[in-house]
C-alpha cells in the first residue's frame, strides 16, 4: 500500500511540476497564455504588489500562509526520509548463549534462507529480504515455482525446514515471514 501511495504522489508532483515548468517555458518563448491562466505574460510576477498587500489588514492571513507552507515542508521532508531510509536489514543480533551477543550479516542469513528454500524440486528461484529491527527481523520470501510443483508442499518445506533452520541457527524467538508464490511462465503443452 505504501509503495502505491508513494508512486501516486511522485507521479502527481512530477505532473504538476511538468505542467508549471512547461507553461513557464512556453510563455518565455512568446506564446500567449489562456485567459484563465495564473500569469498574463512573460514579464508577469508570481505575486503583484496589490496581491501581496491585499490581506495586510487581516492579521491571520500571513501567519496562516506561513504555517501551511511550514506544514508542507515538514511533510515533504518526512516523505523524503521515508523514501530514502534503508529498507533492507543489514545485520541481525544473535544471542551467543553465554550472555553475550554477536552480529550476523543480514545478507548472509538471506542467502542461506534462499538456498534452503530452493532445495525442493520445482522451485526455480527464491529471493529473500530481511526487514524490521536487528533484534526482531522479518523475512519476505518470493518463490518462483515450476508449473508441476505442489505449492503446499513447497510452503510446508519452507516453514517446516528452511525457516526453522534459520530461526534456530540465529537463536531468534520468532521469525515472521511473508511468502509470495509466483509461477514460472511456460508454453502450453501439446496434446497428441
Amino acid at each position: 500500500m505504501a509503495r502505491i501511495v508513494h508512486r501516486v504522489l511522485t507521479g502527481l508532483v512530477g505532473l504538476v511540476l511538468l505542467v508549471v515548468g512547461g507553461s513557464v517555458f512556453v510563455m518565455g518563448m512568446g506564446v500567449r497564455p489562456p485567459a484563465w491562466w495564473i500569469h498574463r505574460g512573460r514579464h508577469d510576477v508570481l505575486l503583484s504588489a496589490a496581491e501581496r498587500t491585499r490581506w495586510r489588514e487581516a492579521g491571520w492571513f500571513w501567519p496562516a500562509v506561513l504555517g501551511a507552507l511550514a506544514v508542507l515542508v515538514l511533510l515533504a521532508l518526512w516523505w523524503l526520509a521515508a523514501t530514502v531510509r534503508r529498507r533492507r536489514l543489514h545485520e541481525v543480533i544473535v544471542d551467543t548463549g553465554d550472555g553475550g551477543t554477536a552480529l550476523l550479516r543480514g545478507r548472509a542469513l538471506e542467502d542461506v534462507l534462499a538456498a534452503d528454500a530452493e532445495q525442493p524440486d520445482g522451485v526455480a528461484r527464491a529471493q529473500v529480504r530481511l526487514t524490521g529491527r536487528r533484534g526482531a527481523p522479518r523475512a519476505h520470501v518470493r518463490l518462483l515455482l515450476e508449473p508441476h510443483v505442489d505449492p503446499g508442499a513447497v510452503l510446508g518445506h519452507l516453514t517446516g525446514r528452511a525457516l526453522a533452520h534459520a530461526r534456530d541457527s540465529a537463536r531468534l524467538a520468532a521469525l515472521p515471514v511473508e511468502v509470495r508464490l509466483t509461477a514460472v511462465g511456460h508454453r502450453a503443452e501439446r496434446v497428441s
